[in-house]
């Protein structure tokens, strides 16, 4: 089976969207070609039987001309190649696009969307689409019979524990966007006068600095310059090192926000405090210690860290391990992509033995 793929960045620097060239290379063990079509491109290392189209974005193509590139790559393809499947990842935008071309070829349409945004590409993506994926019941805004919640994945070979967990240095990664709550770890911290936090995550492209701005002013008010390191954007090696001088990680995303982010911490082994639910299977039996019932408590969250910090370390070592080990029963990028493969194929999740 030959599979077209919608990519929003396809790049193993960026401090985003690197992951998604692991994704591309899994897929390819599942389908004889990949052909993937993306916003835009830097270094690629993928497999042998994929093909990568940027339609110049990287380029600084304006958006009628990418427009006019999507268009004549996809005609191209679609003479070239019968496709089975075409898989829209985080780009509902060219899946709605290539909608009538597609259908002219018979080619299915499965959209990712994880985000509760309310964004008129989810709501005519549904319509176009045969099936919708996402993380989690509550990570797509509309109500539709095509959704299938396929999980978050991490890439447990890549993440992988190093360093020790002793200490009492904090790491979050994630974009520096208000959905992330930072201000609640800084206010966290302003409560902890031993501890220090890395924040990884720079400004997401297209939004302005002014969320940025607002945490750099809380820090100085808070008088922690000397304990906050704003280590920006990270390529995942980067992100690695990071995590290799944590002692615990936090994840403020609310429900309906699942962030993988959260996953690859407990793939290093670091117990990770999270505050939405849907991550109830990564914690090791330890919600009364990980799991917070409010992203916005800043006085709860510096409660669940001096919890942490007052496990000796073997004790938080053993738990980070226990949180590794859910990751990889339940959240790994091996399981993942084949519930993907299954719902692009068939338009169903695969079938559990048993049931």
């Amino acid at each position: 089976m030959n599979l077209l793929l919608f990519n929003l960045a396809t790049d193993m620097e960026d401090t985003i969207f690197a992951f998604t060239t692991a994704w591309i290379n899994q897929f390819a063990r599942h389908y004889e070609y990949v052909d993937v079509i993306t916003m835009r491109a830097g270094r690629l290392e993928t497999a042998d039987n994929v093909r990568v189209f940027s339609v110049g974005k990287e380029k600084g193509f304006s958006e009628p001309k990418r427009a006019t590139h999507f268009y004549s790559i996809l005609n191209r393809l679609l003479r070239e190649r019968r496709y089975d499947a075409c898989f829209a990842h985080m780009m509902p935008l060219f899946a709605i696009m290539g909608a009538p071309l597609l259908a002219a070829h018979h080619v299915p349409i499965t959209i990712w969307y994880n985000h509760k945004s309310r964004h008129w590409t989810a709501r005519y993506g549904r319509n176009i689409a045969r099936r919708i994926v996402t993380s989690a019941p509550d990570s797509f805004p509309f109500p539709t019979p095509k959704l299938r919640v396929v999980g978050q994945a991490a890439d447990t070979d890549f993440y992988t524990p190093s360093g020790s967990r002793a200490g009492s240095t904090i790491t979050y990664v994630a974009r520096l966007s208000p959905p992330k709550y930072h201000e609640t770890l800084l206010r966290a911290l302003a409560e902890l006068p031993d501890a220090r936090a890395i924040l990884v995550g720079g400004t997401p492209p297209g939004q302005d600095g002014t969320y940025e701005q607002q945490l750099h002013d809380l820090t100085s008010e808070l008088h922690l310059e000397d304990r906050i390191e704003f280590a920006g954007g990270q390529t995942p090696d980067g992100v690695r090192v990071a995590y290799a001088k944590a002692a615990v990680s936090v994840n403020l995303s609310p429900r309906g926000l699942f962030d993988k982010t959260a996953l690859e911490a407990m793939s290093c082994g670091i117990p990770t405090i999270v505050s939405n639910p849907g991550f109830e299977q990564a914690l090791a039996g330890r919600s009364d210690l990980l799991l917070m019932d409010s992203e916005t408590d800043p006085r709860l969250l510096a409660e669940k860290l001096r919890g942490i910090f007052a496990l000796p370390v073997e004790e938080r070592e053993r738990i980070g391990l226990l949180q590794r080990q859910a990751v990889i029963d339940h959240f790994s990028l091996h399981l993942l992509i084949p519930r993907l493969v299954s719902v692009i194929n068939t338009g169903e999740l695969p079938v559990v033995e048993g049931n």
